[in-house]
């Protein structure tokens, strides 16, 4: 299993890439950031530091999304990233959350996801696309190599990432409800000729390591929320006891709004409705025994990368206990004589 750990980019910026090369250091192959440019700092700028100041670590938006930037632009990005640090980037996209509904938008289509993760992969990877009507391509990228990891908790969703991605983020760590959607994914994949075993499968949550757990429910608590948001979409079109299983959509039942000025933050005032039951599935909490059981679960399910977010108070205790206790848990030992 690979790590990754996903940061905010609130200022300063040096803060973030701080964190970034502590990560590397203490094992994790990937740096992801959040990408909604009103709540916080320009992520792909940022990243640029990163990969200046770290020397192997993958470094993505978690998530992009299609409508807020235009496709080529996005994969210019990229590609540029690519030729200057060595093809150290990744794509985590889905439908728009935070970025879109700040500025009063809304989610794209899945016609339009799907579309979008075709043109910047093949411009990203220094190949044509159709665009528009015409045909494109980067003269100046050779080489560039990127994968687009789909972001997904609905059918359709799912499907496409099934269908479409190099990749599965599922931003829940629930073992149960990661069996289901995993499978829901490898089934798409499997009945789209594709090889399900070739797709990188990513669950997201924050991880914080740890005595007090009342603490540190009460600093995690603001990721269900964030769940919440794409719950209560799924719940409206499918509505209760459909095909999504209830283990996540009932908890929303008492969701009465969602302010994005405190998206993604502990200090989240619009999570009440978020019981303990909720915040101890979703994430991962407790002492490094207690993290290393339920990630050796999750793998068992197929999961090949566990990203943790980082938005709590105790940042530099849980790398550290990551990369000396946790991450060699999961990671095969190779002899040095047999």
């Amino acid at each position: 299993m690979d790590f990754g750990v996903v940061l905010q980019t609130n200022p300063p910026a040096a803060r973030t890439v701080q964190l970034a090369k502590l990560a590397e250091a203490h094992g994790f192959s990937h740096v992801w950031t959040f990408d909604s440019h009103l709540l916080w700092e320009e992520p792909y700028v940022i990243h640029s530091a990163i990969l200046a100041e770290t020397n192997r670590v993958t470094v993505g938006p978690f998530v992009t999304n299609p409508a807020t930037r235009d496709w080529t632009v996005t994969a210019s990005v990229f590609a540029t990233l690519n030729e200057m640090y060595g093809n150290r980037t990744i794509c985590g996209i889905g439908r728009g959350d935070s970025a879109v509904r700040v500025t009063n938008g809304k989610p794209t289509s899945m016609a339009e996801l799907r579309e979008s993760i075709h043109v910047i992969r093949e411009l990203a990877n220094s190949r044509s696309v159709e665009y528009n009507g015409a045909t494109l391509q980067f003269p100046w990228s050779r080489g560039s190599k990127l994968e687009v990891w789909v972001a997904a908790y609905g059918p359709m969703a799912l499907k496409a990432a099934g269908e479409a991605g190099d990749g599965y983020i599922l931003q829940l760590a629930d073992v149960d409800i990661a069996a289901w959607m995993i499978k829901t994914v490898k089934d798409a994949a499997a009945n789209a000729g594709r090889d399900p075993d070739s797709l990188a499968f990513c669950v997201a949550a924050p991880m914080y390591i740890g005595d007090d757990l009342a603490h540190q429910r009460e600093q995690c608590r603001w990721f269900g929320g964030m769940v919440g948001n794409h719950v209560a979409d799924i719940v409206a079109k499918y509505g209760h006891h459909g095909i999504i299983p209830d283990a996540l959509t009932e908890y929303i039942d008492g969701r009465k709004g969602y302010d994005y000025n405190t998206h993604g933050r502990a200090e989240n005032d619009h999570v009440d409705f978020v019981p303990d039951e909720i915040v101890d599935r979703f994430c991962i909490l407790g002492t490094a025994d207690e993290h290393i059981a339920k990630l050796k679960a999750l793998s068992e399910l197929g999961v090949t990368q566990f990203a943790g977010y980082l938005q709590h108070d105790n940042k530099e205790e849980t790398l550290r206990v990551y990369g000396e206790t946790v991450i060699p848990a999961l990671t095969e030992h190779v002899r040095a004589k047999k």
